[in-house]
């Protein structure tokens, strides 16, 4: 467990400590986390919506409704789940679906939480049917009930909760159960961002890290980004990382187009695994259509990975197109490449 004064942040998961090579970056994670709907870029609408609730939440002086976020990683679900709790002006509570292995740790959990404390699960889908049920009556009624003892001597404990509000994120909404998903009173679906957007959050995110970052170089750290902020940020630091090391005081596209050809992360943001992606099947499988699985045998890698990380921004951009039978790669595609598709799916030079 760890405890973060400010907001009175309490963290609990499963996952090791994290190695010092990588604290920097959570250090810069949380400089540039947004703490208020002001300085939140993008996703209007549901800024506009979360913000009119928080407001009348204040206003009857009672607890959020439960709130679930969903769409691809890294789109700011757990940031706007920051500032709800920033704007209510309560206690954090951050777990996930996974560190929740048993009923005990969802009642110990939601027991210690007091009045309008924001409780928040990442991965929300993973967490096991068996630790969901008690989830139900908590967020409707307020209480866990649970069976101690056995046979004759076994009897239910009614525990009484405090209100709270319980935010919900998951990358994979067709996972949760209806009697889950029903009991969010508010639902949100986080899209892709667009260009200019990504370019106001980089602007922002350098003059936090001290960088002096023009508009241009913001667009072209942008256009490499996959739609995603969090993807923003983190080229955005390998670009401060390459500037230092050459000690270069000004940014240009063209020092934008070096430090990230170095990381493999070409003109359109894919990176050396997607490229892979596509040329498996434009060359072993003459274009598609291809299941997943062979996908993954021949490229070594995670169903999941493919599925989840790989995936949405190639059918985002029209890369490839999934069918009943299979995946199949575009023409832009293969053009990408350099290749080209002729009618009958067989390879050719451009």
């Amino acid at each position: 467990m760890a405890e973060n004064l400010k907001n009175k942040e309490i963290i609990f998961s499963d996952e090791d400590p994290v190695e010092s090579s990588s604290e920097n970056e959570n250090v810069d994670s949380n400089i540039l986390r947004p703490k208020s709907f002001n300085e939140y870029v993008g996703q209007e609408k549901i800024k506009e919506s979360l913000s009119i609730a928080v407001k009348a939440s204040k206003k009857r002086d009672e607890a959020l409704d439960h709130v679930l976020f969903y769409g691809p990683p890294g789109l700011g679900k757990t940031t706007l789940s920051y500032i709800i709790s920033n704007q209510i002006e309560s206690n954090f509570i951050h777990t996930s679906g996974p560190a929740l292995e048993r009923p005990a740790d969802a009642v110990g959990l939601l027991s210690n939480l007091s009045s309008k404390d924001v409780l928040f699960i990442d991965e929300i889908h993973r967490i096991p049917k068996s630790v969901e049920e008690y989830l139900y009556s908590a967020m409707e009624d307020f209480r866990v009930d649970f069976i101690t003892g056995s046979g004759a001597f076994a009897k239910t404990i009614n525990l009484r909760l405090e209100s709270f509000t319980l935010v919900g994120s998951t990358t994979r909404p067709g996972l949760l159960s209806s009697p889950l998903r029903d009991r969010f009173g508010l639902s949100y679906h986080l899209d892709y961002y667009h260009e200019k957007d990504l370019g106001d959050i980089i602007m922002r995110s350098s003059k936090l890290m001290d960088l002096k970052m023009n508009k241009e170089s913001a667009l072209e750290i942008a256009k490499r980004s996959r739609g995603t902020p969090r993807v923003a940020n983190r080229l955005l630091r390998r670009v401060r990382d390459y500037v230092e090391v050459k000690n270069i005081k000004k940014f240009n596209t063209k020092l934008i187009n070096e430090s990230l050809e170095i990381e493999g992360v070409d003109s359109l943001g894919l990176d050396r695994l997607d490229r892979q992606y596509l040329r498996i099947i434009y060359t072993n499988y003459q274009g598609g259509p291809v299941g997943i699985d062979a996908i993954s045998a021949s490229l070594n890698e995670d169903q999941a990975t493919l599925s989840d990380v790989v995936e949405p921004f190639l059918l985002k951009i029209g890369f490839i197109i999934r069918t009943s039978q299979g995946r199949k790669i575009t023409n832009e595609g293969a053009k990408h490449l350099g290749l080209k598709l002729t009618s009958n799916g067989q390879e050719k030079l451009l």
